[in-house]
């Protein structure tokens, strides 16, 4: 089958761009206005949706995002919200959506139903931040009888090896991570991620996305040189808290501009 994902990355390299991957916490600041934020991103130049049901325990999110997962929850999301989501949003908007979880919440649901749901409301796949190929099995599996795309995580501490199996398990593209660390430190954590998608590409990788705090277009196109696609987060929920959804577009747009392909 072929990845929906993929597909989106390489219509806009035909465009002459790289790909702009937007996050968005699901249920936040309540499920219709993240329904509407999500179509108001892809409405202005997101390629790809990358969408994050709220989790209890986001180990891996920033200070911006834990606190609109938080204020989610509170707000009683469930995990049945997710599939009512998905499903409106690919109603209205052409753009693929990943969804973003914790594999605890997957787990509890039953990762064939999971599968089942997510493919029936339209959605294209799963990143999946916590869990490694090894452990995935039965995702593996139930991904490649939906065609539903899974996304892993690369981080500059992998080995060789976990590179090659990473790169072997992904469809879609590889996450890719620098290792963690404040916005001053973004020189090194763009060398980290360059080194990264290079060793990546080494182990055959066709498509890999940058998350690395980006904030900005320069540093869209500043990733872009070197990676498939860029991935901005907290930039997003940022501009959606504190500018609603008019904010939110107009901030869409201003990263969209980064992604022109350079002149080399």
């Amino acid at each position: 089958m072929t990845s929906r994902v993929a597909a989106a990355i390489e219509a806009a390299h035909a465009a002459g761009r790289g790909a702009f991957v937007g996050y968005l916490p699901l249920g936040y600041p309540d499920l219709p206005t993240s329904i509407d934020a999500a179509v108001t991103l892809a409405e202005n130049g997101a390629d790809i949706l990358e969408l994050g049901p709220p989790y209890s325990d986001p180990v891996m999110d920033g200070t911006v995002i834990q606190e609109a997962t938080q204020e989610a929850l509170a707000r009683g999301f469930r995990m049945r919200d997710t599939f009512t989501a998905v499903r409106e949003i690919t109603r209205r908007v052409d753009v693929p959506v990943l969804v973003m979880t914790y594999w605890n919440p997957v787990m509890q649901y039953g990762i064939d139903r999971y599968a089942d749901d997510l493919l029936a409301a339209g959605g294209a796949g799963l990143i999946t931040p916590d869990i490694t190929p090894e452990a995935a099995p039965e995702w593996i599996g139930a991904s490649e009888r939906t065609g539903l795309d899974r996304v892993f995580l690369a981080a500059p501490t992998s080995t060789d090896e976990r590179l090659n199996l990473i790169v072997g398990s992904s469809t879609g593209f590889v996450y890719t991570v620098s290792t963690m660390g404040i916005t001053g430190e973004r020189a090194q954590l763009d060398a980290a991620a360059r080194t990264l998608v290079a060793r990546l590409r080494e182990h055959g990788a066709q498509h890999a996305c940058v998350g690395i705090g980006i904030s900005n277009a320069e540093q869209v196109a500043g990733v872009l040189d070197y990676a498939d696609g860029a991935i901005v987060g907290t930039a997003l929920v940022r501009a959606l808290r504190d500018g609603g959804l008019e904010g939110l577009a107009t901030t869409a747009r201003s990263l969209a501009a980064g992604t022109a392909r350079r002149a080399n």
